[in-house]
């Protein structure tokens, strides 16, 4: 795995992973970018990868001697790197505390509530006090209020929280994870067309197809 230059973004993947998140987010932030496709059972369990990542698991980004992991954190973490592309507010605009509320809420109590649903591990009602997300319909209907008029998070906006939230509320809805609200899929049809997403699925499709090809 060669070694990135200082000002060389790197990106560590699979095109079948929530690496689609963060590929999504570079092409929005519009730098270019080097990307190094990883193997789930060989090369992400690599030394010199697990030295990048613990959890060997993608996606990982590495810029200027930082590695940043977890998805939720390289959205924000390269959206206020890189602030001429608008994606984040700034540390003084009131903006930023529904920007993180959100971002976080996502990364949290509706990830964990999603996957405990889907695995039938949900918290029992007596028992929901003790859990972060409390109960999933509970979740459901805070992260209704959060692309809620819309058209995004912040309103006329569109934030890196939108990147990383409307993932989530996508593939909710693709795998049905989530239920079919109109809020949900409304903005994740606003989502889907924006010119980055179309992007980044066209390049992740292309590599999963040419990987395809070779078996």
């Amino acid at each position: 795995m060669s070694q990135p230059s200082d000002d060389e973004i790197v990106f560590y993947t699979n095109p079948m992973s929530r690496g689609r998140i963060a590929r999504w987010m570079l092409e929005e932030v519009g730098r270019p970018y080097r990307t190094v496709v990883l193997d789930f059972g060989a090369t992400m369990k690599a030394p010199d990868y697990l030295a990048i990542n613990p959890m060997g698991k993608v996606p990982a980004i590495v810029w200027r001697g930082v590695a940043v992991t977890e998805c939720a954190a390289i959205c924000a973490w390269l959206a206020d790197a890189c602030p001429e592309a608008g994606l984040a507010p700034a540390f003084d605009d009131p903006a930023r505390g529904t920007y993180l509320r959100w971002l976080f809420f996502t990364a949290g109590p509706v990830e964990a509530a999603v996957t405990a649903k889907a695995l039938d591990l949900l918290a029992p009602p007596d028992k929901a006090g003790m859990a972060g997300y409390g109960s999933f319909d509970q979740v459901v209907d805070a992260l209704e209020q959060a692309v809620t008029p819309g058209p995004w998070i912040l309103g006329d906006r569109f934030s890196a929280a939108d990147v990383y939230v409307g993932s989530q509320i996508v593939w909710g809805l693709q795998f049905r994870t989530l239920p079919e609200r109109e809020a949900f899929t409304a903005y994740a049809a606003r989502l889907s067309a924006r010119p980055a997403a179309v992007r980044a699925r066209e390049i992740d499709d292309a590599l999963i197809a040419a990987a395809a090809a070779e078996r």
